[in-house]
């Protein structure tokens, strides 16, 4: 090698350097286009489709069922119409005319009892839904916290349900409340 070409070297080997970094560079930049590319592709894919709707709509249902059913097992003794309203606020259809045909029976038995009742939902899941028909059912794990009216400890009791809920220009609503046995012989 000639002393010329020994004084290119240097130049050549920073050449190289630039060129390599200038490719990769052009490379990731390319693979941050494509990436942004198939992010958008993939959401405007995902925009219409029925599985996310679903999945929306069951977590919609499940938010309103677990509200509504904690509501229907909370009453203040001191205040029940307050209460009761909440119930019919809670409900719709055949649900909502019972508790409105029992509301003055429910007010007198709650006022005479003095006890009052908070409802808290534990758990629950969505087991049914047909978003088109508007209708679904829920089954649901109640913790009832009962406190007497001479002001003593509160008890506990814990209740299973399903609910049947209706979707109406107001959100999902209640339109039944069955009870299902709890088993206390387990722990």
């Amino acid at each position: 090698m000639t002393a010329e070409e020994e004084d290119r070297a240097p130049l050549r080997a920073r050449l190289r350097g630039r060129l390599r970094g200038r490719a990769t560079g052009r490379l990731l930049l390319a693979l941050a286009v494509a990436f942004a590319a198939w992010g958008g592709w993939s959401l405007w894919r995902a925009e219409g489709n029925e599985s996310i709707d679903f999945g929306a709509a069951r977590d919609e249902v499940l938010a309103a069922g677990r509200a509504n059913v904690a509501v229907l097992n909370t009453i203040d003794a001191a205040q029940a119409d307050v209460g009761l309203q909440k119930w019919l606020d809670a409900s719709t259809g055949p649900l909502r005319d019972e508790l409105n045909r029992s509301r003055e029976q429910d007010r007198l038995r709650i006022q005479q009892a003095r006890t009052s009742t908070r409802g808290v939902v534990t758990d629950a899941a969505v087991t049914q839904l047909d978003v088109r028909a508007g209708t679904a059912l829920l089954i649901a794990m109640v913790r009832v916290e009962v406190t007497a009216p001479s002001g003593g400890g509160a008890t506990t009791d814990r209740k299973r349900f399903e609910a049947g809920l209706t979707r109406t220009p107001n959100g999902w609503k209640l339109r039944s409340l069955t009870a299902i046995p709890v088993d206390s012989s387990r722990p």
